[in-house]
């Protein structure tokens, strides 16, 4: 038998509320994904002058960080390295910016977390940020 950890709501809200705190406080303007180990939405927040592409965006990074348990830029590098399609992965949803990172809780991948509409390196920071509040 094995254990299996996994992503609470109460766990995806904490993450949101801790970078929602961060980008106003440094009055910056984002989108933000909180995805379940399969990369399945629980909690997102758009922050006022996001822009509507980021919706998107955010999800997806946080959806590769979780299926691929690394972070969304490592994949696109390797996929860039390897010359492999990011379509190779069979669903659209994959994404090789920076700006999601894996949720990992005691050695397991429980979630992700996505962050797009600012530089990517900042996108990458906050993302880390975020899902190192649950390890």
């Amino acid at each position: 038998m094995q254990q299996v950890f996994s992503l609470s709501h109460a766990d995806a809200a904490t993450i949101i509320d801790a970078i929602r705190a961060e980008l106003e406080r440094d009055n910056l303007s984002a989108a933000v994904a909180v995805v379940d180990s399969h990369g399945e939405l629980m909690a997102f927040l758009r922050t006022d002058g996001c822009p509507l592409a980021s919706i998107n965006i955010s999800i997806n990074k946080a959806f590769t960080a979780a299926r691929e348990r690394k972070e969304s830029r490592a994949v696109g590098d390797t996929a860039r390295r390897d010359n492999w399609p990011l379509s190779n992965y069979g669903d659209r949803r994959y994404i090789g910016w920076g700006g999601g990172a894996p949720v990992v809780y005691q050695g397991q991948v429980v979630g992700g977390v996505g962050v797009s509409g600012l530089p990517e390196e900042v996108d990458m920071e906050i993302a880390r940020r975020g899902a190192a509040i649950i390890t």
